[in-house]
C-alpha cells in the first residue's frame, strides 16, 4: 500500500477506542442478557467483531502489526452438541505440502527402496523413479509426524494443516467408516481444532497456530478451552 493511501495515526486511534466501546457494550449485555439466544448479546458480539476487524486492518495498514486475536466468524465451527462423556474420540489430520525439491524426493526414497532390499537379499522394483512412487515409499516407511518434522530432508515444503478432535458415544465398528474415512463427520461432534497456516504471518518464522475450542450448546466453553 502507498503511503497516500495508509491510513493516519488517529484512525488508527479512533479504531481502537471503538473496539473499547464495542467490548463494553459486549459486556454489558452478556450483563444483562435474558436467556442463551439474547438477541442482544448477539448483536452486541457481532458489532465487537467489526469493529475488532476494523481495527486489526487499520493497524496492519498503518504499522505492519496484527492483533493477536480473532473473532470467530459465522463460517466456523458450531457450538458443540456432543456427549458430555464420550466414550470414543476420532482425530482428523489434513497436512499440505508442496514437491518444492523433486530430486531431493526421488534421492531420499530411492536410498529407502535400496536399504530395504539390501536388508532382504532382494533387488530393487523401481518403485521410487517417480514422485507417486516416491510418495508411497516415503510415506509407507516413515510416520507422518516424522515426515512433517523432517520434510524440509524430503523435498517438501509445509502449507496448510489442520487436526480436529471428535467426540462419539462409542468406538465405531472394525473397518466401518474405511471405505469414506472423511465423510460424515458432524461438525457440532468437534471438541476442539488445532490449524497451522502460512496466513498467520506475525510470528517471527512466518507461521502462527490458531487453536480453537467450540463452545457447548449454552454458548459456555467447554472445561478444555484453554487458548494460547
Amino acid at each position: 500500500m502507498s503511503d497516500a493511501a495508509q491510513p493516519t495515526a488517529a484512525e488508527v486511534r479512533a479504531a481502537a477506542e471503538a473496539v473499547k466501546t464495542a467490548l463494553d457494550r459486549h459486556l454489558a449485555a452478556v450483563e444483562r442478557r435474558s436467556g442463551d439466544d439474547d438477541p442482544a448479546v448477539s448483536e452486541a458480539f457481532n458489532q465487537l467483531a467489526a469493529a475488532a476487524e476494523v481495527y486489526d486492518e487499520l493497524l496492519y495498514d498503518r504499522y505492519d502489526e496484527v492483533t493477536p486475536f480473532e473473532i470467530p466468524g459465522a463460517d466456523e465451527l458450531p457450538p458443540y452438541a456432543g456427549p458430555e462423556e464420550p466414550n470414543a474420540i476420532s482425530v482428523l489430520i489434513r497436512r499440505d505440502y508442496a514437491v518444492a525439491e523433486p530430486q531431493r524426493l526421488l534421492a531420499q526414497a530411492q536410498r529407502v527402496e535400496a536399504a530395504e532390499y539390501d536388508e532382504t537379499g532382494g533387488s530393487a522394483e523401481g518403485a521410487a523413479a517417480t514422485v507417486p512412487g516416491a510418495l508411497g515409499v516415503l510415506f509407507g516407511e516413515f510416520e507422518p509426524d516424522e515426515i512433517a518434522s523432517r520434510h524440509k530432508e524430503f523435498g517438501l515444503e509445509e502449507g496448510d494443516s489442520t487436526l480436529w478432535v471428535t467426540a462419539a458415544e462409542e468406538p465405531p465398528e472394525a473397518g466401518e467408516w474405511l471405505e469414506t474415512p472423511f465423510d460424515h463427520i458432524d461438525p457440532q461432534g468437534v471438541v476442539c481444532r488445532f490449524d497451522v497456516s502460512a496466513m498467520f504471518d506475525d510470528e517471527e518464522d512466518g507461521e502462527d497456530e490458531d487453536l480453537e475450542f467450540v463452545e457447548d450448546e449454552d454458548g459456555d466453553p467447554e472445561p478444555l478451552d484453554t487458548r494460547k
